[in-house]
Order: structure tokens, then sequence, then C-alpha cells
């Protein structure tokens, strides 16, 4: 199958960690090369940066990157890129209706701008889009309110996009309900996790020197919505541990911020902070943690927990998004409500005076990560997705039944389901 994927601010040959450079890159470069293992000929078309980069890069066998002229070969933030959005759609158009190479089978957007430039680019052509959107608006918008950068058509471009696509691949079951609120009916979706490269994060290998003593590990972009700071404040209540940061620059604004917060608690002195880290790096900095926290205000999926997990080290995980579907509290690790940093302290003193039971968690957890989140089996259900949109393509219809296996997703309101995290969070953040 001749695939497409198009990611116009996340390049699978970006160095992750920076503001707009995280979790979709990374995802977008596995399943990309996971298709390409499953025999799948993949073509990524995201943004031209820079004007060194060639047009095309093979990444892999079987995986080539396509750099899109649209807009100035620069960097700019992912907020700043919706007015090149159509420029980007029309160059995808005439590529695909090019007589040079042959169009794709289907087409996979990921994240909402990337979305709007597949369709208008599949529509002519008749290529059937499948969509990923990895964030949605209408949560960002209610989590940060006045401080959401993202364009003010966001939300209502999302909801074209997620009517109009042949199917839409959720994350994790949140999700789900979270587009239904949008109007997106259920039986639109299909629930697809991302995954983790089980044979990089395992827990048998090197293991950074972190110091002597129980230590914490946060690591992601150092960005507010995190919650870093939560953890930072949650240390005053965790005697003797030491909190390792990890991501952005050691010179940046919000570690300096954060670092003012850790001297304003009076744990200044049991917080490092580490700066950027090379990603072949981050295995050993986990397997050296002994619970990596990692409480975002919200988290569309979250790879973070599932890195720790696959390496065998605990977690403990905001209740948000993705999380409720991938930590398993009391099997590998707890959640706790966000931005509740003396629930998260208890939690932590607890789990750690307790070294039989963190083990235990560790081993569970590595066990749960290769069983349920390795990229192949994420490539094999994208895959199946894939093969069902075509199918309902040929026989003219369009992609309206659900696997049994995803029936579950839609079984409880939103409401229900945030009010379900939150009582689970809770029981966890006094049970362990």
């Amino acid at each position: 199958m001749r695939v497409a994927i198009v990611s116009e601010h996340a390049s699978p040959l970006a160095t992750v960690g920076g503001a707009d450079a995280g979790g979709q890159n990374v995802h977008v470069a596995a399943l990309s090369l996971a298709l390409a293992g499953r025999g799948h000929e993949v073509t990524v078309y995201t943004r031209r940066e820079s004007p060194s980069q060639a047009e095309e890069t093979v990444l892999a066998p079987g995986v080539t990157v396509v750099h899109v002229p649209a807009g100035p070969a620069v960097v700019l933030p992912k907020d700043d890129l919706l007015p090149w959005i159509p420029d980007f759609g029309r160059w995808l158009a005439r590529r695909w209706r090019s007589r040079a190479q042959a169009p794709p089978d289907i087409v996979h957007s990921h994240f909402w701008m990337s979305g709007l430039a597949a369709l208008a680019a599949a529509r002519d052509a008749g290529i059937p889009v499948v969509h990923t959107f990895h964030a949605l608006g209408t949560v960002k918008r209610r989590h940060q309110g006045a401080a959401d950068t993202s364009p003010r058509e966001r939300v209502g471009v999302e909801t074209m996009v997620a009517r109009h696509a042949d199917a839409i691949v959720a994350t994790c079951s949140d999700e789900v309900e979270e587009l239904r609120g949008m109007g997106v009916p259920a039986h639109r979706t299909r629930v697809v996790p991302c995954g983790v490269d089980v044979r990089a994060f395992t827990p048998a290998g090197p293991r950074a020197d972190l110091g002597a003593g129980p230590t914490l590990l946060s690591i992601g972009r150092p960005v507010p919505r995190k919650g870093v700071e939560t953890t930072i404040r949650a240390l005053a209540g965790v005697p003797g541990a030491t909190l390792v940061v990890a991501g952005g620059d050691r010179d940046d604004a919000e570690t300096g911020r954060l670092a003012r917060v850790a001297a304003g608690c009076g744990v200044d002195g049991r917080v490092r902070f580490l700066g950027g880290v090379a990603r072949e790096r981050v295995p050993g900095l986990m397997r050296a943690a002994d619970i990596v926290v990692t409480v975002p205000w919200y988290e569309p999926f979250g790879i973070v927990p599932l890195e720790a997990m696959a390496c065998g080290v605990p977690v403990v995980a905001s209740a948000v998004g993705g999380h409720l579907d991938t930590v398993l509290p009391g099997v590998t690790g707890a959640l706790v409500p966000p931005r509740e940093p003396y629930t998260l302290g208890g939690t932590l003193r607890r789990l750690l005076a307790a070294p039989g039971l963190l083990d235990a968690y560790g081993a569970a957890a590595a066990v749960r990560a290769r069983e349920h989140y390795d990229w192949d089996g994420v490539a094999a259900r994208t895959s199946a997705v894939y093969a069902e949109v075509l199918s309902h393509r040929a026989s003219g219809r369009r992609s309206t039944d659900r696997p049994a296996t995803d029936r579950r997703a839609s079984e409880h309101s939103p409401s229900e389901r945030h009010g379900a995290g939150r009582a689970r969070a809770g029981a966890l953040g006094s049970a362990q």
C-alpha cells in the first residue's frame, strides 16, 4: 500500500525537545518506520524549514521524507503556519495529480492543519483521508484560556476535518469523548494508541549516574502545561528525594522560572536541571530513576509514561487524556489529579517508602508496554484502519462500523469519564 503521511510541522527528522518538537515527531517517525516494516511504501510530507533541506530525504528503506515549499524556508512556530496551509495543500494536489509517479492509496494526516491540507489535496484525486489530531483545540482552550496561542479558526477547522475525513484515528478513549462533544459520532473513530520502541526502551541497559538517594525524573518539553512546577512544589513533601528535570535549555525562560519556584519552595538544592538530552540518552536516564513523574495539566496521549514503563520504571502521572488508558493504578504506577502538589507529594512519599512495591510496578510496567504498545502492533492496527477505509471506498460507502474492541471507548459521556478519572486519581493518591 502506498501511504502518504502529512505532518506539516512535526518532521520525523527533527531533533525532539524544542518548543514544537515532541511526541508527534516521535509518533510520525516511528509509525512510518513500522508501516514500512510491514511492507508499505511510506512518504512523509512536512514543511520545508531551511533552504538547505533537500526536497526528498530517505529516512529508511520504504520511508521518504518530502519537504514541501509552503511559506518561508525558516523555522516558524506551528501556531503561525495557518496562512501557508493552502499553499501546502495545493502543492500536494499537484504532486498527487502528476503522472510522474503513482498517487498514494491513502493519506494519513497528523494535526489539524495537516488535515486541512490533506483533505483539500485529496478531494479531486479521490484519495481517502484518515486523520489523527494528536491534540484538540477545545481541550487546549479549556486549560490554557487566554494563554492559548492557537489561531481562532482552530476549533472550527478541527470540526470540519473530523466530519469530512473518512475515519479518525484517536490515540486514546478520552479523545473519542472529546470528539463526540464536538458533534463527531463515536462510530467515526477508531482507537489506536501511540507506541514505544521496545528495542531501545528496555529494563536492561546502561543507567545514567544521577547520584545517590531516591531520584525522581521529569522529562519533556519546557512548557508550563507539562506540570513540572507541580512536581517541584510536591518535592517539599518528599524528604531526601532529588528531582532531575530533563528537557529544554538550562538557560531558557521556563527553566529560569522553575528554578525560582524551587528556591521559593526551599528545594532548590534537590532539583537538577539537565537541559536538553539526546534521544539516545533517554532510556539510560529513565532506568536510573526510582519513579518517572509526568503530571501535565492535560495530555492528548503522553509518550513519556510508555517509555518509562518499557524501561521497567514505575510512573506517577496525572489522571488526564491518554494516561487514563496507559497507566494502570496499583499495577504499573499511580494516577493523581493534575495541579495538586500536596496529593502528588504524598503519593511519591508513600511509594518511595515501599521499594518492593516499586519493583513490582516496574516489572508489570515493562510487560504492559511490550505487550500492548510495541510500534509493530500499533502499525498493524493502523494498517487495519487503512484497509477498512479502502474497502468501504471500493464499495461506495463511508467507514461507519466500529470494531467491537473499540465500543468501550464510547460507553461514557465526557463528564462521566472525567469524573471517573478524578475518582481514580483521588483513590490512588490516598491508597498507595
